[in-house]
């Protein structure tokens, strides 16, 4: 057990559980979903991609082009929802809609970044 291990998997467990705190909640209620956890959702999806540069493994190849859609998705996100409240309102219910598909997407990428990683760590020798 190295403590950079540990951290490569907390930063990856906790984008996971971000990107699901901000979908949970009703889909077309604006109310449900804070913005600031998209932010923190995106910037930890961001440095879980950087740390995932250097495997040169496939399954660390694989884990890194899910962090890559992970981050595609969130940031999608982000952009319609700062494009849908430049006039200073509050998303419409479309609005809405469109942004927690585009980080149920992202939850799915990381849904399967998590589980490669626990395949990785059960395949480890000791």
């Amino acid at each position: 057990m190295t403590f950079d291990k540990i951290f490569f998997a907390f930063v990856i467990v906790l984008a996971l559980t971000l990107n699901l705190g901000f979908v949970v909640g009703d889909i077309a209620n604006i109310a449900h979903h804070n913005r600031y956890e998209l932010f923190a959702s995106l910037v930890v999806s961001l440095v879980a991609t950087v740390m995932k540069f250097g495997d040169r493994s496939q399954l660390g190849s694989t884990m890194l082009a899910t962090s890559l859609v992970a981050d595609l998705q969130l940031m999608a996100a982000a952009a319609f929802w700062a494009y849908a409240t430049l006039d200073g309102s509050y998303p419409s219910v479309h609005d809405t809609v469109t942004i927690v598909s585009l980080a149920m997407g992202a939850l799915a990428a990381n849904v399967i970044s998590v589980v490669l990683l626990i395949i990785e760590t059960a395949s480890l020798r000791r």
